[in-house]
C-alpha cells in the first residue's frame, strides 16, 4: 500500500511539472523577487537550474520578451525543457500625485506562461507603496507566499485542460494571391469598435501588439477567440472583451457562407499629451 501511495505522489501531474522563472529586464528588485518566488515555488514544482534556463531563453533571441506570440512562446519552453515558465519585471521607483505628494512604488509583473501552448495562462502584477523605497519593497517581498500558492493552484488545473484539449480545425483567410481566394469574402464586422488602451498599461507606459485568433460559424458568430500574442496589463482582455461585442458579417465563397479562422492585430501605445 505505501509503495502505491509513493508511486501516485511521483507521476502527479503536479510533481512532475517544471518551471523555469526567467528575468528578461534585470534590476536588483526583479532579481531578489524572482530569487524568493523560485524558493516558494521549489515546495510543490522542480524548478530547473536559472543559468541554464537563462541560456536556453536568450538562444531563442526574443525581441519583446513581453509580448510573444504563442509559436515564440513555444520554442522559448522547448529550448528551456520545461512545462511552465515565469517572466518577471519589477523595480522600485518613486511616483507623485496630488493626494500623496511623493511616495515610492514597489512593483512585480509577473507573466506565466504555458510551454505546450505557447498561452500567457497567469498574468499578475503586485505593487505597493510606501513613504520610502525600503517600505514599498517589504510591503512587495511580503505578498510572496500569497502569489506562489495563487500560481501552484492554477498550473495544475491547466496542465490537465491542456492535455485534454481537441482544437477544432477551421479553414483560414486564403492568401490574395490563391486559387481559394476567388470569390472569397472576410468576415467584417457591422460596427467597428477599438479595444481602450488600459489604465494600467498607460500607468506603466507599455506599447504592445496583441494578435487574437477568432474562429466564426457560417452565421458569423463567434464560436472562440485565443490571445496568440499576449502582452498582461489588461489588453488581454480589452481586446477580447471588444471583439466580442461586435456583430459580424460572415465569411462568404461564391455566396455561400463558411466557418473560418480569423486573426486580427491591435497595436497600443502610450500618446503623450502635448503641453
Amino acid at each position: 500500500m505505501r509503495v502505491c501511495v509513493f508511486a501516485l505522489i511521483l507521476f502527479s501531474p503536479l510533481f512532475a511539472q517544471k518551471l523555469a522563472v526567467l528575468i528578461p529586464e534585470k534590476t536588483d528588485l526583479s532579481e531578489s523577487f524572482a530569487e524568493k518566488l523560485t524558493a516558494s515555488l521549489s515546495e510543490k514544482f522542480k524548478v530547473l537550474n536559472s543559468s541554464l534556463s537563462e541560456t536556453a531563453f536568450l538562444s531563442a533571441n526574443p525581441e519583446k520578451p513581453f509580448n510573444l506570440t504563442a509559436e515564440e512562446a513555444k520554442i522559448i519552453g522547448a529550448a528551456i525543457g520545461c512545462d511552465f515558465y515565469l517572466l518577471v519585471k519589477g523595480a522600485n521607483q518613486r511616483r507623485f500625485s496630488f493626494e500623496k505628494n511623493e511616495y515610492f512604488e514597489s512593483y512585480a509583473a509577473v507573466y506565466v506562461v504555458s510551454s505546450r501552448t505557447g498561452r500567457l495562462i497567469f498574468w499578475k502584477l503586485q505593487s505597493f507603496n510606501g513613504y520610502d523605497s525600503k517600505n514599498a519593497d517589504k510591503l512587495l517581498f511580503d505578498s510572496l507566499k500569497d502569489l506562489a500558492k495563487e500560481i501552484s493552484d492554477k498550473l495544475p488545473t491547466v496542465a490537465k485542460q491542456e492535455l485534454n484539449e481537441k482544437p477544432a480545425k477551421l479553414e483560414e483567410i486564403p492568401d490574395e494571391n490563391s486559387t481559394d481566394a476567388k470569390n472569397f469574402r472576410t468576415p467584417l464586422p457591422y460596427r467597428r469598435l477599438s479595444p481602450p488602451y488600459t489604465a494600467l498599461a498607460n500607468l506603466y507606459s507599455i506599447a504592445a501588439t496583441l494578435d487574437i485568433e477568432v474562429d466564426f460559424d457560417e452565421e458569423g458568430k463567434i464560436l472562440r477567440t485565443e490571445v496568440v500574442r499576449w502582452a498582461g496589463f489588461g489588453l488581454d482582455e480589452s481586446v477580447t472583451e471588444t471583439v466580442r461585442k461586435m456583430n459580424w458579417r460572415p465569411a462568404t465563397r461564391n455566396g455561400k457562407p463558411l466557418p473560418i479562422r480569423v486573426l486580427l492585430r491591435y497595436n497600443f501605445k502610450k500618446i503623450e499629451k502635448e503641453e
